[in-house]
């Protein structure tokens, strides 16, 4: 009968329309949660008879319209530099803790992914989002290379940065060639132990463009002179030659040793050898490149003094742990307060070919279908995945004002089947009443 058709569809119409209530309360609600995708309501008919004579009533049921792959607003977040947002298509992947065995973290083997980058450092050393899940990456070598077969979660520890001890010296410097006195070229050196020394350059003038070059570190064991080493520079009577470049390198004493090779373009580079307590230490010392203007040189200059413009070495003391940083690349870098840093993970993105399908979990957590695909792994800004924003989030994709629009629209629909089902009710009722 018709009537109980009728009553019958608007109770599943009365069930559809709370049931998106109950979405857009959820949307609602997570509004200002970070990496929330929205749930909208589609509505399906279900008929039971239906031709050109007649048209039965049926029902309406309500399904959840998941909008996993709509883009929510990437927002800059003051003072967390570990925040992660993706602009694109992508999710992070994550592993979920289970407990503690031995000290160490338990992690769940199954796969989960996420677009919450509201990362910080938990006090094991893990990244981990608002919501718990510990960010995954690929673990890099001693080199800063990925190993792209390898998947865990991210950790750090804030272990010293050993010591490296020097091994090059580079120096540029003009020389004057009407210089009155012997200019002093001060180097640092670091040992094995991080400690720090001082070489000292003496050049001494002995001909128009002549130099001895003398090496000398006070605290080295024994304290004399590590060696000596003549150096000629070019007049410009060659033309293949620049006029105040170093053309000639001879006689070398102590420690020192001599290039091999001498022709123009070639490394104008001595080693020498040093004890700081720890052995012989072997280091390099760079003055350029011969018969170029480059490092060493000799060119007339208006104080008659040495100009200094490079004096750098290689080496590093201790380092301590000072901070985090990730790249737009995704290299998770440990930094040090010696001006080292090291690449500890690179963070992948993950694909679907359908996103939407993916299972949804506490916390904008999710979990593959498969009607969703397989997870495709892959480098940041390839293959179809987004780009990596530093520093930021992204919000809920959830827009307030449609919200309370498709609220005012279940609202008067949900009122609108009561009326039917009462309608319906009073239609019955007149029936049965028919007989008296």
């Amino acid at each position: 009968m018709s009537l109980f058709g009728s009553l019958t569809a608007a109770i599943s119409g009365l069930t559809a329309q709370s049931r998106a209530l109950g979405d857009i309360s959820d949307n609602v609600a997570n509004s200002q949660t970070v990496g929330y995708k929205r749930v909208d309501t589609s509505f399906e008919s279900y008929v039971t008879q239906s031709n050109a004579e007649m048209n039965a009533p049926g029902a309406v049921v309500a399904r959840p319209d998941y909008t996993n792959s709509v883009q929510g607003t990437i927002q800059q977040v003051d003072g967390a530099p570990l925040s992660l947002a993706i602009s694109g298509q992508g999710y992070f992947s994550v592993a979920m803790a289970t407990g503690t065995q031995n000290g160490n973290t338990v992690f769940d083997e199954r796969q989960f992914f996420t677009r919450s980058g509201d990362i910080s450092v938990n006090k094991d050393g893990y990244l981990v989002n608002s919501s718990g899940y510990y960010l995954q990456g690929w673990p890099a070598d001693a080199a800063g290379n990925p190993d792209r077969t390898v998947l865990s979660p991210i950790r750090t520890n804030q272990q010293v940065f050993n010591p490296v001890a020097t091994s090059e010296i580079d120096i540029a410097a003009n020389l004057p060639p009407d210089a009155t006195t012997n200019p002093v070229i001060q180097s640092k050196i670091y040992d094995a132990l991080g400690n720090l020394h001082t070489v000292n350059l003496t050049f001494t003038k002995t001909a128009t463009n002549g130099w001895t070059l003398s090496l000398n570190a006070p605290d080295a064991t024994p304290a004399t002179a590590l060696g000596t080493v003549d150096l000629g520079f070019n007049t410009g009577g060659n033309t293949t030659v620049a006029a105040g470049t170093l053309g000639t390198m001879s006689n070398a004493t102590g420690s020192i040793t001599l290039p091999t090779a001498t022709g123009t373009g070639d490394q104008a580079a001595v080693t020498f050898s040093a004890n700081f307590g720890q052995g012989a230490q072997r280091v390099t010392l760079n003055l350029g490149q011969f018969n170029v203007a480059q490092g060493l040189t000799q060119y007339a200059n208006s104080t008659s003094e040495v100009e200094i413009r490079n004096n750098a070495q290689n080496g590093v003391p201790l380092g301590a742990y000072s901070g985090l940083s990730i790249g737009d690349n995704g290299d998770v870098t440990v930094n040090y307060d010696n001006g080292q840093s090291r690449t500890i993970a690179r963070i992948p993105l993950v694909a679907f070919s359908d996103p939407d399908k993916l299972q949804r979990l506490d916390g904008q957590a999710f979990m593959r279908t498969p009607d969703s695909g397989e997870a495709r792994v892959t480098d940041i800004a390839s293959n179809g995945v987004g780009k990596l924003v530093t520093g930021s989030v992204e919000s809920s994709n959830v827009d307030i004002a449609s919200e309370f629009t498709k609220l005012i629209v279940a609202q008067r629909a949900h009122s609108a089947n009561t009326k039917v089902v009462t309608t319906s009710d009073e239609m019955l009722q007149d029936t049965i009443n028919m007989r008296r």
